[in-house]
């Protein structure tokens, strides 16, 4: 879960679901200012030393995009941007830091999931897309609470 084209397509995925639940003229601009987002960040030169910062950032992203389809209601264009924004960032800042261009185009093809989401949400099916949003919140969970759990083999012991 830490490098390549992978985490940032669970942002994309996390990005399309929250979509869904959207007003169809806000998905094409949202999707393009996330794609934007990832392209602008994935220029900045990030130092090796920030990796658990990033990593966390790209966690976080997940979990928050996952979870905002469990909020009901209205969702303003201006929070549905700075989710999308924030999101990209994120991913641009993960493939920044581990992969290239490629790992990119990659990723942003699992935004897709934007169009059997938005099918489902519009037949009153939600509750599938919830469900699948609720298992990326517990990878993200996961993959996050991975690297602070000591796990025999993954770091020097007392007997190296």
């Amino acid at each position: 879960m830490r490098g390549g084209a992978l985490p940032a397509a669970l942002i994309f995925a996390a990005i399309g679901f929250a979509l869904a639940f959207t007003p169809r003229r806000m998905r094409l601009p949202a999707v393009f200012v996330a794609v934007l987002g990832a392209f602008v960040t994935l220029e900045i030169a990030f130092d090796v030393a920030h990796a658990e910062a990033i990593y966390i950032a790209c966690w976080t992203s997940i979990i928050v995009a996952a979870a905002s389809v469990h909020f009901t209601g209205h969702r303003p264009g201006w929070a549905v941007l700075a989710l999308v924004t924030t999101c990209g960032a994120a991913a641009g800042s993960v493939i920044a830091l581990t992969g290239t261009l490629p790992d990119l185009a990659v990723a942003v093809p699992a935004v897709l999931v934007i169009f059997p989401a938005s099918w489902l949400v519009s037949r009153g099916n939600g509750i599938a897309v919830k469900v699948v949003s609720s298992w990326l919140i517990a990878i993200a969970i996961l993959a996050a609470a991975l690297p602070l759990t000591p796990t025999p083999g993954y770091a020097p012991d007392h007997m190296e």
